[in-house]
């Protein structure tokens, strides 16, 4: 019997403990960071968040070890481990507030997302552990725990400062418009039916005569200009990335604010890019490729002024983002001439 209620009083001291790490989770997941009006000194935060990482690493690794095998903690000792862990995340959460936004949103905004993906972690690790057998080590214990560890491990991976975090935001945006743009590509060399690796019949019965699985002549000339725009996108977005990374400044309020604006519009790329890339697949729907197109060339014509406007912009950039521009405009209308062409 008393094996049985040292067993509640501990399931109750998880839960406890499970609830205050959700709440801390949602709290730097939607909180605001501390404003900062004086000198911040990002070395020094990097060294005390990576301590505090570590710390929630050893502690995760303390209790997975505890309720894995008998016996069972006593009370006082789940108690400690409980406070002990708790701490650790809890000073984690504190370290992260103390970055402000004047160091840069994107950087913020990376080191947030690593922080709840740990608090995360801790928090699923806690509820395998109330869910499991008490005192036995399961295949989903492990893997939580591991799950943590590696949530900590990538810390070591993230940007230093706005400008490598804006880079790794560029260097996203650019692989996705890259693969969507090859697609199609791959789409337009494979054959007439874009569908035919997927749609195809095993059975051997008679090949289907539904047109709309086929692109026309029209079709074809349409998706040219299209794939222009595609390609400027991916050019605009590795010019950019070269821009930043030779040019990109750290030092003032202002230019990290100019390499904030800088990841926002750049992260509109490949959406854009894909709706394009969709609309384009049969049965093609001119006035959703029309409009698509239209979007597309408005965000990379908003993207090239900002960047023209911006510290990473020097006579060497002005000339790409000059041609650029040019052919945004000439594939816009080219797209359009041929959309509007017999309608």
């Amino acid at each position: 019997m008393s094996g049985d209620n040292s067993a509640g009083d501990v399931y109750v001291t998880l839960r406890n403990l499970l609830n205050s790490i959700q709440c801390i989770r949602d709290r730097v997941r939607d909180g605001e960071s501390n404003t900062s009006d004086g000198a911040f000194n990002l070395s020094n935060f990097w060294g005390t968040l990576n301590q505090a990482v570590k710390s929630v690493s050893q502690e995760v690794t303390k209790i997975s070890l505890a309720f894995s095998k008998p016996p069972l903690p006593s009370l006082q000792d789940g108690e400690k481990l409980a406070d002990s862990i708790l701490k650790s995340v809890l000073t984690l959460s504190t370290v992260y507030y103390w970055l402000p936004k004047s160091q840069g949103v994107t950087l913020r905004r990376q080191i947030r997302d690593a922080t709840v993906e740990v608090l995360e972690g801790v928090s699923q690790l806690v509820e395998v552990i109330l869910s499991s057998p008490l005192q036995s080590l399961t295949q989903d214990q492990l893997t939580s725990t591991g799950t943590v560890w590696s949530a900590c491990d990538q810390f070591t991976q993230l940007p230093q400062d706005n400008k490598a975090a804006v880079l790794v935001v560029l260097s996203a945006q650019t692989g996705v418009v890259k693969d969507a743009l090859e697609e199609i590509e791959q789409a337009l060399s494979d054959a007439q039916d874009p569908f035919s690796d997927v749609l195809d019949d095993d059975e051997g019965e008679e090949p289907r005569g539904n047109q709309d699985t086929y692109w026309s002549d029209k079709d074809r000339q349409v998706i040219g200009p299209c794939q222009g725009l595609m390609k400027a996108s991916t050019a605009c977005l590795r010019k950019l990335t070269s821009a930043v990374k030779a040019n990109g400044d750290v030092t003032s309020a202002q230019t990290l604010a100019q390499l904030d604006d800088l990841a926002d519009m750049g992260k509109g790329v490949s959406p854009s890019v894909d709706d394009l890339a969709l609309s384009l697949y049969p049965p093609m729907d001119y006035s959703s490729v029309e409009n698509n197109v239209s979007k597309l060339a408005a965000l990379l014509k908003k993207l090239l002024q900002i960047i023209r406007s911006s510290h990473v912009c020097g006579e060497a950039e002005l000339v790409w983002v000059q041609f650029l521009d040019g052919a945004v405009d000439h594939n816009l209308h080219k797209a359009r001439d041929l959309i509007q062409q017999g309608s």
